[in-house]
């Protein structure tokens, strides 16, 4: 196998500049569509946009920014709780003016009715998102202030280029780090790694590891010892249920413990693809009793929590918590308390008439000093707080925020990597001697909206579906988990063959076939005694990616082998009848349950009603139901005027209806069910027809929107059915993986057999499973 030249490195770094462009460019387009054709009603019930709002109050945040609280007031609303949206903490949004017209075509457009109207919106970022409120911090280069926005406006969710330009400058700095250009970065050796330009170092020998967490299973204790001998890089593959964090927070302790006299504790910067990620840690590092000599493990998070009803205790360790309750605060309070007191009265909430002409110029000058002053002041104090702190959390993009510029760190961990593009995972990287990665290659891969195999892989032609993106929205009424898709930008770089480009399997030839192939898959050789043979000497071949969905993990298992990694393989929450297909498909047998989850049912659960205890029948004791619906003539049919608008079955929804209705009346809690279906279109049909019996305690949602998840009982409405026997991406492994595996006692699954069994070998073997090992039922419930 050869080494990758610099030419290599450059041309696979090339690729991903211009996979990058296109998704920047999809984004923007998309976005422009849909702002430029929809009303602002149409973008809220997209989950766009949120309208109606007033600003509840503003204040300054770290880093001198406006954070803007804005709420629905009484006036206009019977409740505070705003609708369904897909606004989340980092979302570019806009806040808009919005007059009594604005339900009107085109009005997500301020209209230029006065001479003020170009001040009516201004562009920020999702600080914080509850309930009932939310937070915008403005950005600073924006002419518009707070004080200028109107008292009825909108948030509209805009393209966010920020990540895209934090990514462009990660590329440029990690090209000059694989060319030695910067020889004092900390991370050269692993960055030669990482391209290939250099073999994996021999593991360090260390001594057995006494564990902090006692109850750690033999695959979790391996994965932990594993990590911690890696000299450059180390992953940990993570399937459902198997206690995963649980790994990450002792290898944390670890690499944090007091280390002998003559070394020193590591720094560890953790890092995860969404605030969820990073959150679910910091609960875990929360709950940590403290060492045996007395103390406790210093952490920060960067950030606000991505929890709706984040606990306390997660709000007291964000930096901006931490920094107002240090020593050092009051160094920059007093500088803070000047500029709110300025930013009020140019609010016109101060004494005396909102000052205008000359002397709100002059004030303006004020406060962009004031701001200056506080930002200098409290990057003293920031630096303090981060420099006590031996865990740093953030998600990879806020890696790369100014609170952590220049800031060098041992090991870098990155949670759920297999969902995070390669170049945001760099971010963090390169700030770091050594990496860990955990994830699932087997799970949803990162969400890539310029996606189309067939075209945007390299052969430079202009990809399918024109201008439907605004159309489309016209067409849904409830957000989506993920972007509709939209026209794809024609690459302007030169095209490569495809033989140069690196397919997006999501696991290494010796491992398992690619999800996103019909190829049957058989033994897997990556079980932990194999991965324990010495990875290859030399590395292979450096390969541009074929999309963007081709992740930093998965090319690392093509590029070194089984051997970089060790996978987890006793899981702690399925059934061993919901767990057994998913095993022997996807993790070759390898994956087990515990024998506390193995035989669980929802007969078991407190306060359910069983039946008869020697009915073998009872619905309770069914761990996997099928309902089949082939022969029934319940067609899917598609929710809009167009080919590409999703897709819903009136029908299905019914069995679902009936089949909750069952679960409850026998005393399982709709808190403890979840119902989950591809389509966006069968979410909405379904909230409609369960949230008026069962409120909002059912959890109804797309398969994107449950990873990571789990419920005691899980049903599965697969909706496609028709005389085509087209099944759309019900064919994608990971995605129908991502489903079976949320269920803890209970999975059943809805759907036409004789649409399912065209639908590939995956599916085709998943059939003739539920057909043996699941209870039947036909038509309904029998």
């Amino acid at each position: 196998m050869s080494v990758p030249d610099q030419g290599s490195v450059a041309t696979f770094i090339a690729r991903h500049r211009q996979l990058l462009l296109q998704e920047r460019d999809e984004e923007i387009r998309q976005t422009h569509l849909l702002l430029s054709n929809c009303s602002l009603r149409l973008l809220e019930q997209k989950g766009l946009a949120v309208t109606n709002l007033s600003v509840s109050s503003t204040n300054i945040g770290l880093g001198g920014n406006s954070l803007v609280e804005l709420e629905r007031p009484s006036a206009h609303h019977a409740s505070p709780l705003f609708p369904p949206h897909t606004l989340r903490n980092g979302d570019l949004a806009r806040i808009t003016a919005q007059t009594s017209g604005s339900a009107g075509k085109k009005s997500a457009r301020p209209k230029k009715d006065d001479a003020d109207s170009k001040e009516k919106k201004c562009d920020g970022v999702v600080y914080k998102v509850t309930d009932t409120r939310i937070v915008i911090a403005l950005d600073q280069s924006d002419a518009s202030e707070p004080s200028e926005l109107p008292d009825r406006c909108a948030v509209v969710k805009i393209a966010n280029s920020t990540t895209y330009d934090r990514m462009e400058r990660t590329l440029n700095d990690l090209e000059k780090a694989s060319v030695g250009t910067n020889a004092s970065r900390v991370s050269d050796p692993l960055v030669r790694t990482l391209l290939g330009q250099s073999p994996l170092s021999p593991p360090i020998t260390s001594s057995p590891l006494e564990f902090y967490d006692q109850n750690l299973n033999p695959s979790q204790r391996d994965a932990v010892q594993f990590c911690l001998d890696a000299a450059e890089v180390a992953c940990i593959h993570g399937p459902p249920g198997t206690g995963k964090t649980h790994t990450l927070i002792e290898i944390i302790r670890q690499l944090t413990s007091v280390p002998p006299p003559d070394a020193r504790a590591k720094r560890v910067l953790v890092c995860g693809a969404s605030n969820l990620s990073v959150d679910n840690i910091l609960e875990r590092l929360l709950s940590l009793p403290p060492r045996p000599s007395g103390t406790k493990l210093k952490f920060t998070r960067i950030g606000h929590p991505a929890r709706v009803l984040a606990k306390q205790a997660a709000l007291d360790a964000t930096l901006e918590a931490q920094t107002g309750r240090s020593d050092e605060a009051a160094l920059a309070k007093d500088v803070k308390n000047e500029l709110e007191e300025t930013m009020a009265v140019l609010a016109g909430k101060g004494k005396g008439k909102k000052p205008r002409g000359e002397e709100r110029r002059k004030m303006w000058d004020d406060v962009k000093a004031l701001r200056k002053e506080y930002r200098k002041r409290e990057g003293g104090v920031v630096k303090s707080v981060l420099s006590e702190a031996q865990v740093i959390l953030a998600t990879c993009h806020s890696s790369g925020s100014w609170q952590l510029k220049n800031m060098l760190f041992d090991v870098v961990i990155i949670d759920e990597a297999t969902q995070a593009l390669e170049a945001v995972c760099w971010i963090p990287i390169l700030k770091a001697k050594k990496l860990i990665l955990a994830g699932d290659p087997m799970q949803l891969p990162p969400t890539i909206l310029s996606l189309n195999k067939k075209t945007a892989s390299a052969s430079g032609h202009k990809a399918t579906n024109g201008q439907k993106a605004a159309k489309k929205a016209s067409s849904k009424r409830v957000p989506s988990e993920k972007q509709d898709s939209g026209p794809e930008k024609q690459e302007t770089t030169p095209a490569m063959d495809d033989s140069t480009l690196a397919k997006d399997d999501p696991t290494p030839p010796e491992d398992i076939p690619a999800a996103d192939t019909d190829a049957d898959i058989d033994s897997d050789t990556s079980d932990n005694a194999t991965q324990k043979t010495t990875a290859p000497t030399n590395p292979r071949t450096l390969k541009p990616p074929a999309t963007l969905e081709t992740t930093l993990f998965d090319r690392l298992e093509k590029m070194y082998g089984a051997g970089i990694k060790r996978m987890l393989t006793i899981q702690y929450r399925m059934h061993s009848n919901i767990c057994d297909f998913p095993s022997k498909t996807l993790y070759s047998s390898k994956l087990v349950p515990d024998p506390s989850v193995a035989s669980h049912l929802l007969a078991d659960l407190p306060g359910a009603e069983n039946g008869n205890d020697d009915d073998n029948d009872d619905d309770l004791k069914q761990p996997v139901v099928f309902f089949d619906t082939s022969g029934c003539e319940y067609f899917e049919r598609l929710d809009g005027d167009n080919e590409e608008g999703s897709r819903c079955n009136e029908n299905e929804g019914t069995i679902v209806k009936n089949w909750v209705d069952e679960l409850v009346s026998r005393k399982v809690l709709p808190s403890q069910i979840a119902v989950i279906t591809p389509y966006q279109a069968q979410v909405t049909l379904l909230a409609s027809v369960l949230r008026p019996a069962f409120g909002e305690d059912i959890e109804i949602g797309t398969v994107d929107g449950m990873q990571g998840r789990e419920k005691e009982a899980v049903i599965i409405s697969l909706v496609r059915s028709n005389d085509q026997r087209e099944v759309g991406f019900l064919k994608d492994k990971r995605r129908l993986n991502v489903a079976m595996t949320r269920a803890r006692r209970h999975l059943c699954v809805i759907g036409d057999s004789s649409t399912i069994v065209h639908g590939g070998s995956y599916l085709k073997s998943w059939l003739s499973w539920l057909e043996e090992n699941a209870d039947m039922r036909y038509g309904g419930i029998d």
